[in-house]
Formats: C-alpha cells, structure tokens, sequence
C-alpha cells in the first residue's frame, strides 16, 4: 500500500510543478457575431420568429471550444445556452405576440473572452379583441355586478379599462391576459358596459380595440327619502321653520339605513328613521334643503327650496363729504333700502354702528356725525329688528393730511437760454396733491402727484437772471385754501462770452528773459476753469478753475523758443466753450545784446572810418608833394648836416637834434604861411597845409668813409599847417623825407660815389 502511494505520489508531481498545472494553451480569435431575425424584423401577430446568434471564432487546435450564448431583450436576459458547436444558436418565439416586440442582442462567451452583436428591433402588429363576460344581466338597485374583461392569447403586462357607455367607470392594471371589476350602479334602468385593454412593451404601449357591449338592467327598490319643510309658503325672515327627514317604503332589509338632513354645505342633523331640525328664517340666497338616505349601496335624495321674504335688507353705510381731513367732523349714513312694511315698522327697526367707542353724536335714527381720526378707521352699521341683526359692509374712513406749504427747487443748474426743472414738493399731505407753478401770480401749469415716489417737475426757461425769483407754486389736496410756497432762490449761470487773452507786458516790449503774463477774462458767472493753448500743441499749457473771471498764465525767463501764437479758452457751468482771439507774440533780444552788437558794429565802423581816411590822406599827401617839387624846389643854405625834429607821430618822439656828418644845422622849423591873394584867402581850407622842402646833403669827401651809392639823395620836409594858420603840434606831426636821386644833375652836383645815407641817431 505505501508502494501504491508512492507511485501515486510520482504521477502527481509530474503533473504538477511548483504548484502550477501544466495545460496545454490554446489560441483562439472571436471574429465577429451577427444577430438576425426570421423571417422579417416586422411582422404580423401569430408570426413564427426566429432569432439567429451567428459567431466567426477562429482556434490554433482541432478540439471544439465551450462557448455561452446569451439572448437579451430590451438589455435583459431572456435566454442563454452553453455549447461547444460552432453551429448557430437559434433561439424560436413561437406565435409572435406583440408583448415579443423589442430590441434583441446576442452576446457569446468563451474563456473569459466575450463579443456582443448589434441591436436589432422586432415590431409585432395587432391584438386580439378583448371579451367582456358579467355575472348578471338584470339586478337590483345598489346591488353588485362583476365583469370579466379577457385578452384571448396575449402575453406581458396589461391595463383593462371598464366603461358605461362611453364613460370609464374602473381601471385594472395585471401581468396576465385577464381582468375582473365588481361594478355598482347609481341609477336605475338600462346600462351598457363594454371593456378593453392596453399592452405595455417598454417604452411604447400598444391598445386593442374595445370588446362588445353588455346591457344591465338596474330595478329601483321601493324605498324613498322625504323631506318636509313647515310652513310652506309665506315665510318671512324670523319666522321658525320647522324640517322632517323620514323614510318612506321601508323594505325590511338587513341593512342599515342612514339619514342625512343638510342646508347647503352645512349638515343640520342625521339619523336612522326619521330627522327633524327647527330654525329661524333667513332672508339669504337660495339654498336647498337636501333629506339623503343610504343604505348599503343605495342613495335616495329628496330637495326643496324655501323662499324666505327679506325682513328688511341688508343696510349700507355712506360717509359725507367723500373726503374728509384729520380732526374735521363728518356724518355716517346707515340705511335699509327695503323692508317688509306688512310685518314691520319702522321704528322697531334701529341702527348702530361698531364700534362704538368713538365720540358719535346722533340725532336721527341711522344719521352719525363723528370726528375724524388721525388715522384709518373701519366702521360697520348694524341693523336689527325681530331678533334679525344685519351688517352692513366694512367702510374704511381714511382721513387726509392737509398739505404742508410746497418748497420749491430746482433740479440740477440753472443757465440762462437753457430749459430747466423745477421741483415742487410738500413734506405731508394726502394724495392726490395738485401743484400748480406760479410765474408773479400768473398760472403756468398744474401737475398732479398720484404715486407716493412721483415728482411735480416744471420745464421752464428764463432769459435773464432776475426771472428766476418770479417763480412760485402752489399746493392743493382738496377744496381748503392751498399754501403757496416761497419765491424761487437759486443761483443763475450765466453763459461765458467776450473772451479776452490780454499780454504784459506790452508785445512790442517783449525781449528775453523777461516774465510774460497772459491774462485771461471772460464775461459770465463763476466758477470758470481757464486753458491757455499755444498753436501747434493740441494739450493746455496750463489749466486752472478759478471763481474769478480772469486770471493770468505766467511764463518765466523768455527765450526765442516762446515765440509763437496763443489764445485762451473758458468754460463754466453752462458748458458753452468759449475762445479767445490768436495773439502773435515774438520774443525780441535783450538789451545787453543789442548794446553788445551796436558797439561791435560802431567799433567795426570806427575803424573802417579811420582806415578809409588814413588811405584817403595818403594818396593825397603823395600827389600834392609831387606837384609841390615841380613848382616850388627848395634847397638847404649851407651844406651842413642836416637836423630834423620830429613830432609824436614820428618814430623818434620829442627828439632834439639829428647830426648829419656832425653838422649842428636844424632845417624843422615853423614858417608863415605865403601871402596870397584875395580869392585865394578867402577860401580856407579845413584840411592843414602841407608844404614840402627839399635838402640837397653834400656827398663827404673822403669816399672811403662811405659806400659808394649811385645818384643824389634827396629829403622832403612836410610841414602841416592848422587851419587857421598855426601849426598844430597836437594832432600832427612833422615829417621829412629825404629822397635819393642819382639822375637829376641839377640837384646833386657831386659823383654819386661820394654820397652817403647814414641812420639818424636819437638822443
């Protein structure tokens, strides 16, 4: 035995390894699945139809695979089958009812791999004619009836309706093809019933038609209910009226009978056998009076109507006036308009009102004078006479508040030519308020205040400033004396005009670094916001609002760059723009510069002029001294040196003495001037005289203590003479000019190899 085991023990572990089962693994594929249905997916009722669930697999190996079908209808499981075939699964529905109709899939399953088939929809025409079978054709009046309401060979789930004529009377809602009603009737004679039915197939529903009609004869049991009113005429309000609920015919039954006596909607009393109720007349609205009897299912009804002759009506309550203020007196009205004159007089017939704890004082029956409240106040007339009290409706006094005197306003600014509004308001006062606008004591217009939140607003225009205090207006709630408020006090905008852009200083007097001022006025009423512009830059310079009408833009230390237009605009309250006219303004140069450039150029001229002169001089003294030579020669009387003295405008100033060879002889000396004639004395010249004398230097002997030098040297002496004859040492000098001259014989008499130049010494 333990070898048994062992060997046993051997096979197992063979089979097993590691605790893992050694299973052959196969492959497989589910292609696609299909569901069709058979022979059509419409069809009519007792149809055979089929359903074929087709599945594609594919498999590795030749042994069949277990597969699981399911069949769903509307997603729940009808059917399901498990096989290892790879035929198609059909599932039948046998005489294909229309509870059949729905949605079907087909679902398979094979080793925890499953495919779905797509939805097909199965439609089932036509129901069968329901029957209706009762229990008895004929029977007694409350007695019971069952009817039996069958779908021949219909399946699902179902409602049976039950209808007399064409009325339903019951509904029944079951799972099977059947119904049953227990029917009581509440009349007597003939009644046609007839039934049908309604099958549910979610979510749509499907109804049959209706069954044939079965006539029930109802017999009226003997039985009554009577009702009975005393007196039965004449009857006036207070009479007492005296009712009877009995039963009459009484059949013996085991069933119980009730008594019902009611008025209206009011149950007066009830009972077994008999009912009785006793009450006083009433003068109100036909009413019936209704005797019920039931017993079991039986209801027997017996009604009358009393009419009842009005005492006297009903009293209304009128006030006088209609409308009435606070604390003033008012009179209340309460009467009966008709009362029955046979049964009734008048004094038996009084009037009070409720409540009655306001002050009332009456002096006629009915006639109230009361003083008003400060409030609202329901009041009520009651009539009575003969134990019959009537009450009138509920009259509600609503006291009106006088009106207080109207404050006038204005709404928002007021500007001259411009329309604008005008507010008048009271602080209490019942509505409706009329207010009426008074221009002096004139009547403009009258504007009513219906609603709590509504405004008396008045559209006017004034032209001047002094209209605005002719304004009043006046308030009136009712025929009292209306208050009229005061005169109209707001202030008046007047708009801007004549725009001014005035300068400082004056424009021709403008220069650089000076301060500008640009002032600005308007005519009209403050405040008034100012901008100041500069042609070329669309924002201000400068914007202020001032409650004045004008003020200044002040532009410090001016440069050429602030040359250039300007102009000023002014705006106020009644925003009308205004603009000033263009103002050119040119910055000129400051006074030090052109001080500066004007001494530059009387400087530049100064010496243009002296150059121009001194040019002029010397041409001239150059051409007169030429002509003085050919005239007038003039020679030295010795030929000693020659000594020159020079004036400040010479090299050499204030010099004594200039030797020649170491001659001490001076040739610079003042002369007279010539006599002339008269013509030529009498014209005098402003222009010094100039005089030109010629010195002739002998050439030394020795010609080896000089140069050799080739012609004669020759020396002019200009003398210049004041214009009035003196020499004037101040302004001009004396010159010499000694000239060298080798080709006039007549002059220099000497070889010119004895001449000599030599530098004039200056002590």
């Amino acid at each position: 035995m333990g070898l048994l085991l062992l060997l046993t023990s051997m096979l197992l572990s063979s089979y097993f390894h590691s605790g893992r089962v050694v299973t052959a693994q196969r492959l497989f594929k589910i292609r696609d699945i299909t569901l069709s249905i058979e022979p059509a997916p419409d069809v009519t009722r007792d149809t055979n139809v089929t359903l074929r669930c087709q599945a594609f697999v594919s498999s590795s190996g030749q042994e069949a695979l277990s597969r699981e079908y399911r069949i769903y209808k509307d997603g729940n499981t009808i059917y399901s089958k498990n096989t290892s075939t790879s035929e198609d699964l059909l599932y039948p529905l046998s005489e294909a009812r229309v509870s059949n109709s729905g949605k079907y899939k087909c679902k398979i399953s094979i080793e925890q791999k499953d495919m779905t088939s797509g939805a097909k929809k199965l439609t089932v025409a036509g129901l069968s004619k329901p029957l209706l079978h009762i229990n008895k054709d004929v029977v007694s009046e409350g007695e019971e009836v069952t009817a039996t309401c069958t779908a021949p060979g219909e399946t699902g789930s179902f409602f049976f309706y039950f209808y007399e004529d064409t009325k339903e009377i019951q509904e029944k809602q079951v799972n099977s093809n059947q119904a049953e009603a227990r029917l009581h009737f509440s009349s007597t004679g003939y009644h046609k019933i007839h039934c049908g039915y309604t099958v549910l197939v979610t979510p749509e529903s499907f109804k049959s038609k209706e069954s044939l009609s079965v006539t029930v004869s109802v017999k009226e049991l003997p039985i009554v209910a009577v009702l009975e009113i005393f007196p039965e005429s004449k009857i006036y309000e207070g009479d007492k009226l005296d009712i009877f609920c009995s039963v009459k015919n009484n059949p013996r039954s085991t069933e119980s009978i009730n008594l019902y006596l009611s008025q209206g909607s009011q149950l007066l009393s009830s009972g077994y056998s008999t009912v009785n109720h006793s009450m006083v007349a009433l003068a109100k609205d036909p009413e019936e009076f209704e005797c019920r009897l039931e017993m079991g299912n039986v209801r027997k009804f017996d009604t009358k109507a009393v009419s009842v002759t009005e005492l006297f009506s009903v009293p209304t309550l009128t006030m006088y006036p209609a409308e009435v203020f606070q604390r003033e007196y008012m009179t209340l009205n309460c009467r009966s308009e008709t009362s029955a004159s046979e049964r009734l007089d008048r004094d038996e017939l009084t009037y009070t009102l409720d409540p009655t704890e306001s002050p009332l004082i009456s002096k006629v029956n009915g006639v109230f004078s009361v003083k008003a409240l400060l409030y609202d106040f329901n009041y009520t007339c009651v009539a009575k006479a003969k134990e019959i009290v009537k009450r009138s409706e509920t009259l509600t006094v609503r006291p009106k508040v006088a009106v207080s005197t109207p404050k006038i306003s204005v709404v928002g600014r007021v500007v001259i030519g411009q329309s604008f509004k005008i507010l008048c308001q009271s602080d209490i006062g019942s509505l409706p308020i009329n207010y009426t606008l008074l221009w002096g004591y004139d009547q403009l217009n009258i504007t009513t205040v219906k609603e709590p939140f509504q405004q008396a607003l008045f559209t006017v225009t004034v032209r001047k400033s002094d209209e605005i205090s002719k304004y009043m207006c006046e308030a009136r709630n009712g025929q009292k004396e209306a208050p009229l408020s005061k005169r109209l006090n707001a202030t008046v905008i007047v708009p801007l005009t004549n725009p001014i852009l005035t300068v400082l200083p004056h424009l021709p007097e403008i220069s650089e670094g000076d301060h500008l001022y640009l002032i600005c006025g308007v005519n009209g009423t403050p405040p008034v916001t100012f901008k100041w512009y500069r042609v070329g830059n669309e924002h201000p310079l400068y914007t202020i609002t001032t409650h004045m009408n004008n003020t200044n833009y002040r532009v410090s230390a001016l440069s050429k760059e602030h040359s250039g237009m300007y102009y000023c605009e002014a705006i106020n309250h009644a925003n009308i723009l205004v603009r000033s006219d263009l103002v050119t303004i040119e910055v000129r140069l400051a006074l030090w510069k052109k001080v500066l450039i004007g001494g530059f150029c009387l400087l530049a001229l100064s010496v243009l002029v002296v150059v121009v002169v001194l040019c002029f001089k010397s041409k001239r003294g150059k051409r007169e001294a030429a002509a003085e030579l050919s005239v007038k020669p003039s020679r030295p009387k010795s030929d000693d040196s020659l000594t020159v003295n020079l004036t400040h405008d010479t090299e050499v100033y204030n010099a004594a003495t200039v030797r020649v060879e170491g001659a001490a002889v001076s040739v610079w000396s003042e002369r007279r001037p010539a006599e002339a004639n008269d013509e030529e004395s009498s014209m005098v010249s402003n222009e010094p005289d100039v005089e030109y004398t010629e010195v002739v230097h002998p050439r030394p002997l020795d010609p080896a203590r000089v140069p050799p030098k080739k012609g004669t040297d020759t020396v002019y002496s200009e003398l210049q003479n004041s214009p009035h004859g003196a020499t004037d040492h101040h302004d001009y000098g004396s010159v010499e000019y000694a000239e060298l001259n080798s080709e006039q014989p007549g002059i220099n008499h000497f070889p010119p190899e004895i001449n000599h130049h030599q530098e004039l010494p200056v002590d």
